[in-house]
């Protein structure tokens, strides 16, 4: 008896904005309308990496 291994389908890659399938041409991302959406959420603080506060004394230049 020959028994044949197949590896496990690998898990779809979806996209983190609309959760669709990604499109290799937009990796990570499914079209240019999320890939948008997303560097619109960066430029409007929409994300934040977590760190120290900035006080707006130490933004001013002396």
């Amino acid at each position: 008896m020959t028994t044949s291994t197949t590896p496990p389908p690998s898990p779809v890659k979806r996209c983190p904005i609309c959760h669709k399938p990604r499109v290799e041409a937009h990796a990570p991302f499914c079209s240019n309308r999320c890939r948008d959406r997303d560097l619109m959420r960066w430029l409007d603080d929409g994300y934040a990496l977590p760190g120290r506060a900035v006080d707006a004394e130490d933004e001013a230049p002396d």
